[in-house]
């Protein structure tokens, strides 16, 4: 028998059992969907939290007072140490626990760091035009600041050395925090105190950067000379667990402390986006590995779909074996319908499942977040995907119908015909 004679033949038996047919192909559609819809999403999510691991800097370290919680992770070597952030931010005699110029001074001897920012933060009132609002103001050191932030500039320009009562704002405080849009050398108060804007960042933030020196009289309950943080930046990013080490013990020395009474922290954004990566892609396996579940209950419907299907059928398998047909033939007509019913199926179930990789984000009600603008960009769907989902429901389909095609051709025409 031709191929293409097998092929009208499996297509016919596909069609002539509707129900049974489509309700398995359900199944299928179902599988493929979830298996999609949680792939796509991931990557899609892979690729937004690289860009925002990028954003964040793998050679900068965050150093903050307070000993971890956590002990320290280990790099590399036993002797090299990342210490994590949080804690206390005082001692056991009630001492609070401060960073100030001392540390820097120490700091300044440790040839992997190329240069730092010292920085203090809270919140402040903003009043423009008879509008007033709370935002996030963070002081930062304008000789090094623009050389170490990942942030960027989408109008005007970052803090200079020079600058004393100008500020840079966040993109949400530019559009869409007051009534009037504020653009550059417009002028704003920041708690009694005159500002020029010089530069509105490329984000959605309520965030105001400004001068170190400014903002101690801007935010309450600042003392001069003492930092909220350091951020550094390391020389060689590939050397990042022994600038950390180095750092370490040249703090630890300054400080008159030790690895047990260690009173600060040094945080590696590194780090931080390596467990992210870690905890996302086990997240990605263990939902990829309940979707499959369905396409394994797929497979079972093809199955059982196959079976009924030689069970019906039996008289006419007899027929065609008495008038010549082999059971290659038998064979061949079985495998092309289960191959059928898992290629409609998958061909559906990556349809649907593209439809639901895009609605995931607005079910899960992050709008505004990282979903949401995954949602808005790319599908994560590659092409690749889509002819490799394909295969393997074709795949699926014909080992779920191969017992049922097999037992089909090596039925004996007699007893097919005899068969009621």
């Amino acid at each position: 028998m031709k191929f293409h004679k097998a092929f009208k033949q499996a297509l016919n038996m596909v069609l002539h059992s509707k129900l049974r047919s489509w309700l398995t192909i359900l199944g299928i559609v179902i599988g493929v969907a979830a298996v999609i819809a949680i792939v796509s999403l991931s990557n899609s999510l892979e690729t937004e939290m690289n860009s925002q691991f990028d954003a964040l800097g793998g050679d900068l370290l965050t150093l903050t007072a307070g000993a971890s919680r956590a002990n320290y992770f280990s790099h590399g070597r036993g002797d090299s140490q990342e210490w994590g952030g949080g804690g206390a931010t005082a001692t056991e005699e009630g001492e609070e626990i401060e960073l100030d110029r001392s540390d820097v001074q120490a700091l300044k001897g440790v040839s992997d760091i190329k240069l730092m920012d010292t920085q203090i933060s809270g919140n402040a009132d903003i009043y423009y035009v008879a509008e007033s609002g709370s935002v996030s103001v963070t002081g930062v050191d304008p000789s090094t600041w623009s050389q170490i932030t990942t942030l960027e500039v989408a109008q005007g320009r970052m803090l200079g050395p020079a600058d004393t009562n100008v500020i840079v704002i966040g993109g949400r405080i530019a559009d869409g925090f007051f009534k009037k849009q504020l653009g550059i050398n417009q002028l704003v108060t920041i708690e009694s105190r005159l500002f020029r804007i010089v530069g509105i960042l490329d984000d959605n933030s309520n965030s105001v950067y400004m001068p170190i020196d400014v903002a101690y009289d801007v935010i309450e309950d600042k003392e001069r000379g003492i930092y909220d943080r350091i951020i550094i930046k390391v020389k060689d990013e590939n050397q990042i667990s022994l600038a950390i080490n180095n750092t370490v013990k040249k703090l630890l020395i300054a400080r008159h402390v030790t690895e047990n009474t260690k009173d600060f922290s040094i945080s590696s954004n590194q780090a931080q986006n390596e467990s992210r990566a870690e905890m996302m892609n086990s997240m990605t396996t263990f939902l990829t590995a309940i979707a499959a579940v369905a396409l394994l209950v797929g497979a079972v419907g093809v199955a059982n779909t196959m079976f009924t299907s030689v069970l019906e059928k039996t008289k006419e398998i007899g027929i065609m074996k008495a008038i010549g047909a082999r059971n290659n033939d038998i064979l061949t007509i079985f495998l092309l319908n289960a191959a059928l019913i898992g290629f409609i199926g998958g061909l559906l179930g990556v349809f649907f499942g593209g439809i639901l990789s895009g609605m995931l984000p607005a079910l899960m009600g992050q709008s505004g977040g990282m979903l949401s603008r995954m949602a808005s960009g790319s599908s994560g769907i590659s092409w690749s995907m889509v002819l490799i989902t394909l295969f393997f429901s074709i795949l699926l389909g014909m080992v779920s119908g191969a017992i049922p095609a097999y037992q089909a051709s090596k039925l004996k025409p007699v007893d097919a015909l005899r068969y009621e």
